[in-house]
């Protein structure tokens, strides 16, 4: 358990507010954008992740587990067992990477169900309940505060970390088109995004990036042209 006021623990505070993580949630589906985190290309300004406090500050990040729930597993954990996580959930990354290369530019069918039995392995240790909570400053016809159904999980080991980056995997192959998942068109850039834009005619991780050096490299190779 890391000590309140801490060194280390203002460090621990500063990547669970999600500072190393704020330039890695452009894909519009978690489970992508995991991929993304856990091997972003190189010379990306998203860092990898590699140890397990990097796995636990992109799931604060990406909000599928609170800091509470995080720091709780944290205490379960024995010296190294985390960033064992880490490497576990690399490896189930890679395995999904794979899994969307094969597929990807085309809807799923049920035949790929036979493929996705390492996702469903994972997914069935979960203890997750739902709960009807009230939902402070909520105001609708009937009644005044809300109520609110929530999702919850109990986190009964660390390995427990790898079960909402499956559910975000789960439901990106039950949920989205797989026609609509794409690899950025950006030179050695290898993040994947889904396209939600309007006539499906994204080609870029980010306009900011890779859209702004496909643009100026359009542009020199005018001048060129020109002159």
């Amino acid at each position: 358990m890391l000590e309140y006021g801490s060194t280390a623990y203002h460090q621990w505070r500063i990547v669970m507010n999600g500072r190393r993580w704020s330039s890695a949630f452009i894909a519009d589906a978690l489970a992508l954008d995991f991929l993304n985190a856990s091997a972003p290309p190189p010379h990306s300004k998203i860092e990898a992740m590699g140890t397990g406090d990097d796995l636990m500050a992109w799931l604060a990040t990406a909000n599928l587990a609170s800091r509470e729930e995080l720091e709780a597993v944290r205490t379960m954990a024995v010296p190294g067992e985390l960033d064992a996580i880490a490497v576990q959930a690399r490896a189930l990354g890679e395995w999904f990477r794979g899994f969307i290369y094969d597929h990807q530019g085309r809807p799923l069918t049920s035949v790929t169900i036979k493929k996705l039995q390492p996702l469903n392995r994972i997914l069935e240790r979960d203890l997750q309940f739902g709960q009807v909570d009230a939902q402070l400053g909520l105001r609708n016809r009937h009644r005044s505060p809300g109520l609110i159904w929530r999702s919850q999980r109990r986190w009964r080991s660390p390995d427990s970390l790898l079960l909402p980056i499956a559910h975000a995997m789960a439901e990106l192959v039950c949920e989205e088109d797989f026609t609509h998942v794409r690899e950025c068109n950006g030179p050695n850039c290898t993040l994947l995004f889904l396209d939600r834009t309007r006539g499906h005619a994204r080609r870029w991780c980010s306009m900011a990036s890779c859209g702004n050096r496909a643009k100026q490299a359009t542009h020199r190779e005018t001048a060129r042209d020109d002159n």
